[in-house]
């Protein structure tokens, strides 16, 4: 069940600029102990909701990393979303109108000053285990540089800790297919629909990439049209199934804060910024993740002192953290198998 933490009172933006109120939508699982050592605070991805156990499948269950029986697992929903956090489709209350396009940028900053705020109203001052994915990884880099002390141990997959030109280029690209739809702006839920869908099926290519593409989609070679692929249903297809539950004022203001991302941003750089993590870190890459390659998580890794570097063979790309469930599981659990063996040293 959707929890709500709300807040009564103004949100400054690292621009400048303020939302009147704030609301972030949650979930938990299990139960807190006593003296609140047991928890996870979960970050998700671009177009995921705070319920884990919906978007990553096998993974909230007895025995797994996420386990309900021994962890208190939080994820709340990412600011910008439409997922019930305040966002795009929230109501502006100096207006009374939603905001849709209105709705001021926000950075990656600004979201994790959201999970700061709903830990603090959760009177949890210490987090067992912080796990962020993709742009999960981004707020959980960016949460770990800006409060050092806030998690015991750390796991970052599939991110990187700045924006690269590449993903900066895929983000582009989505913008100016969202820009070109003539409904774009409209302030409506169902604006740029066309666009997003396009947008989405851009994204898809660097999510998958050639490897998970070329596996499933091959055609029929006794079809009679030589023109047909069926990755060209899957593409669409994939694009409307966006459409029917995310907008596209939310889709560019998420993917905006991801091009605001750079962990070393008025630190002294990258490398000087991640040198401030001390907790037990793990970070995984993929190995046929074309959106953030191996080399970059390897880099990430040799940035932070004693961390611990693992890739997961995969051919799903970038998703394989979504597909390759019982992979990420054995990982984790060896990851924390060796912790209770080799405690660091205080």
């Amino acid at each position: 069940m959707t929890k709500y933490c709300r807040i009564n009172q103004p949100f400054t933006l690292e621009s400048g600029e303020t939302l009147p109120s704030l609301t972030i939508a949650y979930h938990t699982y299990g139960i807190l102990n006593e003296d609140k050592s047991n928890v996870i605070w979960v970050m998700h991805g671009l177009t995921a909701n705070s319920d884990v156990a919906d978007w990553w499948p096998h993974t909230v269950e007895k025995g797994k990393f996420l386990d309900p029986e021994k962890y208190f697992i939080v994820c709340a929903n990412m600011l910008g979303s439409c997922y019930g956090t305040t966002g795009p489709s929230s109501v502006n209350p100096h207006t009374g109108r939603q905001w849709w396009g209105d709705f001021p940028r926000i950075t990656i900053r600004d979201m994790v000053k959201c999970h700061r705020i709903l830990a603090q109203t959760l009177g949890i001052k210490k987090i067992h285990e912080m796990i962020g994915v993709s742009l999960g990884g981004f707020q959980a880099i960016e949460w770990m540089v800006t409060d050092p002390e806030i998690a015991e141990n750390v796991m970052f997959c599939a991110t990187d800790s700045s924006c690269s030109p590449w993903l900066a280029a895929f983000n582009k690209s989505m913008y100016m297919a969202i820009s070109t739809d003539p409904s774009f702006g409209e302030p409506r839920c169902d604006a740029a629909r066309k666009g997003l869908a396009t947008a989405r099926a851009i994204a898809l290519i660097s999510y998958r990439g050639p490897f998970a593409y070329n596996m499933s989609q091959r055609d029929d070679d006794k079809n009679p049209d030589p023109f047909f692929h069926r990755v060209q249903t899957y593409q669409e297809y994939q694009g409307e199934k966006l459409c029917r539950r995310f907008d596209a004022y939310s889709y560019v203001r998420i993917c905006e804060s991801g091009d605001s991302h750079n962990v070393g941003r008025g630190r002294g750089g990258i490398q000087n910024a991640l040198k401030g993590i001390k907790a037990n870190t793990l970070v995984i890459g993929i190995s046929s993740d074309i959106l953030f390659p191996p080399a970059c998580l390897k880099e990430l890794a040799d940035a932070i002192d004693g961390s611990t570097f693992r890739v997961m063979e995969s051919d799903f790309a970038h998703d394989g953290f979504l597909i390759e469930h019982e992979k990420l599981n054995a990982f984790m659990q060896e990851w924390r198998e060796n912790r209770a063996k080799h405690p660091q040293d205080d």
